[in-house]
């Protein structure tokens, strides 16, 4: 198939660049998963009697393609990333179409791990793209741009949920099926219509593991630790303990995703104004304090309205990890982002491989334990963050670094 350069890329329609494919993919991605997250723990109480540990285990078997994500790099040996990237996405749409057609535990796991191989070589696959297409200086704003795109798709999605789900007395099987076709075909179109788009700097097709990119490495592993404990486990309290139904909990998102619409592109510019070390800390101080307080409505009964609170904070303050990425691009060699990409995957899922199983044991016992873990995280990737310096480059990729010429991509 003809490539095209991102320099010939000006003469091309500006709906056929790579700027408006990252905007269509953004859009088309959550459709899928955003409709499976706001059913998942409705459809598996309701109709596989999912327990604590259940909805544990299945987390896990969630994980599993993003520990293995690192697979990426031998995939791009045979295949250009943008159509590992759409390839991808396809998947994720025909798995989460059939997802309500195997209602057993064995069977949710089964259609969870392919639609979760999709999701997450789409993720791996997407970042490289959005660092490799994006130059530095417009980053942050066009990552923030992005993110509220993805919101508003998914604020379509979950308003149709919300305002059909009673109305027309809709089954799982219904708003899967058409969630997940939705998505697939976008992925065909795109393969269709987008012509393959060159990479200003070829991309190393091995293994990188740099030692001066330590800091991100465990920035990312306590991510994907604790964000785990959000995902897996916010969202099961607002169900097993309050009992909110199918539309409250997409109501509920609804309002995340309003806030993330109106708030993304502020992170951005935030990101851009005050630079990743103040973004992250920031994040990181509200999350501590957020899941010390998801701790306190299990110890003190605190009510559902708190809860529900925290839940949209804890969202919004979410919306500040776009800084990982920006950190990253700065400090690393432009060679080095599709397989650092697919190794910090692989790291951000070492903990989501072992850690819902563990914890939903943990949390027949004591839900507060739960969250009270996760405010530790946060406060030790509060501690990681202030590592950042205010100017991150090569050769000054912490406050502990020596300055020193930039590394070159086989060192």
């Amino acid at each position: 198939m003809q490539t095209t350069s991102l320099i010939e890329v000006q003469s091309l329609p500006f709906w056929r660049r790579p700027m408006t494919l990252l905007f269509v993919m953004a859009a088309a991605m959550p459709i899928a998963f955003a409709t499976w997250s706001a059913l998942l723990n409705n459809f598996v109480i309701e109709v596989a009697n999912f327990d604590g540990s259940d909805i544990g285990w299945l987390h896990t078997v969630r994980e599993i393609p993003g520990f293995l994500a690192i697979g990426v790099i031998a995939l791009i040996r045979v295949m250009r990333e943008q159509v590992l990237g759409l390839v991808s996405l396809l998947l994720l749409g025909v798995a989460t179409a059939l997802t309500a057609w195997f209602p057993t535990l064995g069977g949710i796991l089964t259609i969870t791990m392919l639609s979760s191989i999709g999701f997450h070589y789409y993720e791996t696959v997407n970042q490289s793209l959005q660092l490799q297409w994006l130059d530095k200086e417009r980053a942050p704003k066009v990552l923030g741009w992005l993110m509220a795109t993805g919101s508003a798709a998914t604020l379509v999605a979950y308003g149709l949920i919300v305002m059909t789900w009673r109305a027309f007395d809709l089954d799982y099987n219904t708003v899967y099926m058409t969630a997940g076709l939705i998505t697939a075909t976008v992925a065909l179109l795109c393969l269709a219509l987008y012509p393959q788009f060159e990479s200003p700097t070829p991309q190393v097709k091995k293994f990188v593991l740099r030692r001066r990119y330590w800091l991100y490495y465990a920035l990312q592993f306590m991510a994907g630790a604790r964000r785990q404990i959000f995902v897996v486990f916010a969202g099961f309290m607002m169900v097993e303990r309050f009992g909110f139904d199918v539309h409250q909990v997409t109501g509920l998102f609804m309002i995340t995703l309003l806030a993330n619409m109106c708030l993304a592109p502020v992170f951005g510019w935030v990101v851009s104004r005050f630079g990743e070390r103040r973004a992250l800390a920031f994040e990181y101080t509200g999350l501590a304090l957020i899941f010390a307080a998801y701790g306190g409505i299990y110890m003190f009964g605190w009510g559902v309205a708190l809860a529900a609170t925290l839940y949209v904070l804890d969202h919004i303050f979410f919306g500040l990890a776009l800084a990982l990425k920006t950190y990253f691009q700065k400090i690393s060699h432009p060679a080095d982002i599709a397989p650092t990409a697919a190794v910090a995957f692989t790291i951000n899922h070492i903990a989501a491989v072992f850690l819902p199983a563990a914890l939903g044991y943990l949390w027949l016992k004591a839900p507060e334990a739960v969250f009270v873990l996760a405010a530790t995280m946060a406060c030790v990737s509060l501690g990681l963050s202030l590592l950042i310096p205010r100017h991150p480059r090569p050769g000054n990729e912490t406050i502990l670094s020596r300055l020193r010429p930039a590394a070159a991509p086989a060192e």
